[in-house]
């Protein structure tokens, strides 16, 4: 019997270690989700995130953590690519635009399929499709009438081109068409003309839906309802695969149109935005809940993060409620300021990550897939991923730094260069979407000294109040000619270096 049962624990840790050896990846990702919003990242925060706050104290949260740009596109295309949007384009993804993503181009999810993952995306993709091949033969290129598409073909070049198994979703919340998609098809042909007037009312701010077409009926309340649903069935369908499984699940919150369900108005003390923000973390609390349920959640890795900073109505909501969405620190989306692109990043990650670990290392969005490369010892070529950093020894506890140095960009008029403590924004200005001249005066900022760059330590100053770049000429040489090298090199991650 004492044989039986140590070659039953033989083999039973047998399967567990080869099970280990690919785990499960599960990719969270809001949208203008604020680095102040969560409860384990600002103690003041008025709106409450227990899954979210959990999922810190379960896996390592990091506080220097940034997305690529200060927009949606830019940085969901630089995360799934290892590559600085900037490198590439700047701007966003249109309404009916084209793919960014070159044929040619190697996608975290294309990588995952070649170490046997079964890849999915639910949710927002707004990277692009091409469709003009359903768009009818003597329609306007610009048309946008329902009648001007085949709803019956399949539309290419979108999740399913580049990397993933199974799609499904809006493709992006306020633009057309607006009905559900499933892999490369519409579930239902749109056969009307969005009109937010049919919608329920708005809870804050403005629509900000493009015109288009859109199914009748269609409700856009019933994105985070539904999508959950469809999360929540692929993680419990994955239970028995023999596969592992990559699900990038992109929301499409706290983004505009900020449409909170009537069950959690009044959930936060931040207004509508924070009740969004509260049933994103309750969406999130059920994909967990499913992991756990399936016996999956010792052999998934979680990863949580956001594509930039809060949208502009963050002013307004300080003013009202005294939550400032990107506590403590200065700038909105669009921003080349550390609130457009720090974003509040969680990986859990069981037998790797310490539980309750808290690393104030600079990391990036970017890096995931140079990350994932490592723990699946899958070698990248040198044509991808050239600026993704393997933070797998950061991760284990082997170091407390993996890269010194980042690029953010959010249009081709400024950058801002990170180096160690010093960050320079390579601009008059770190804002893009505008000053906020009351928000300034309230939380003690100085009028704008009208210099030609800024400069900032923000080992001492993370709110980025004292502009030091008179002071410290050299200092803003050296990173301006940091700046010019990654941009002329082509690339920044350490495996292409010469």
């Amino acid at each position: 019997m004492k044989r039986l049962t140590s070659l039953f624990l033989l083999l039973a840790t047998a399967a567990v270690l080869r099970a280990a050896e690919k785990p499960n990846i599960l990719l969270l990702y809001a949208d203008d989700l604020g680095y102040g919003d969560l409860g384990c990242y600002n103690p003041d925060s008025k709106i409450p995130t227990p899954h979210l706050d959990q999922l810190a104290a379960q896996g390592m949260r990091f506080t220097d953590a940034h997305s690529s740009s200060g927009i949606c596109t830019p940085s969901r295309y630089a995360m799934l690519t290892g590559r600085h949007h900037w490198r590439d384009f700047h701007g966003i993804v249109n309404a009916f635009g084209k793919s960014v993503f070159k044929p040619e181009r190697l996608t975290l999810p294309e990588m995952l399929q070649a170490r046997g993952y079964q890849t999915a995306c639910i949710g927002k993709w707004h990277l692009g499709w091409d469709w003009d091949a359903i768009r009818k033969p003597g329609t306007k290129p610009a048309g946008i009438r329902p009648d001007d598409f085949d709803w019956s073909k399949s539309i290419p070049d979108g999740p399913l081109a580049h990397g993933f198994d199974h799609y499904f979703g809006d493709t992006v919340i306020n633009f057309p068409p607006y009905c559900w998609i499933e892999d490369e098809k519409v579930l239902k042909a749109p056969d009307t003309m969005m009109d937010t007037a049919k919608w329920k009312a708005i809870k804050e701010g403005a629509w900000e839906c493009r015109p288009g077409p859109m199914v009748t009926g269609w409700d856009p309340y019933q994105n985070i309802p539904e999508t959950t649903r469809r999360g929540v069935e692929y993680i419990r369908s994955k239970k028995d695969s023999e596969k592992p499984f990559f699900l990038y699940f992109a929301y499409p919150s706290p983004h505009a149109p900020i449409i909170p369900n009537d069950e959690f108005d009044g959930t936060s003390k931040a207004g509508p935005f924070g009740d969004f923000v509260v049933e994103t973390d309750h969406s999130i609390g059920q994909l967990l809940k499913a992991l756990e349920d399936s016996g999956q959640a010792g052999n998934t890795i979680v990863i949580f993060s956001a594509d930039n900073g809060p949208e502009k109505y963050a002013y307004a909501r300080d003013g009202k409620f005294g939550h400032w969405s990107s506590h403590p620190l200065r700038g909105l989306k669009r921003d080349i300021y550390e609130g457009g692109h720090r974003v509040p990043t969680i990986i859990r990650w069981p037998g790797v990550a310490k539980a309750g670990a808290v690393s104030g290392a600079l990391v990036s969005q970017i890096d995931l897939m140079a990350t994932l490369a490592a723990a699946l010892g899958h070698e990248l070529p040198a044509n991808a991923a050239e600026d993704s950093h393997d933070l797998l020894p950061l991760l284990k506890g082997e170091v407390e730094s993996v890269r010194t140095t980042h690029i953010h960009n959010t249009n081709p008029k400024g950058y801002a260069i990170r180096h160690g403590d010093w960050l320079l924004v390579d601009a008059a200005s770190g804002y893009v979407s505008g000053a906020n001249r009351e928000w300034e005066v309230r939380h003690g900022y100085k009028p704008d000294d009208k210099g030609p760059v800024e400069l900032y330590n923000l080992r001492t100053d993370i709110a980025q109040k004292h502009n030091l770049a008179a002071e410290h000429p050299d200092r803003v040489a050296e990173l301006q000619a940091l700046l010019e090298k990654i941009r002329g090199q082509g690339h920044s991650a350490p495996r292409l270096a010469k």
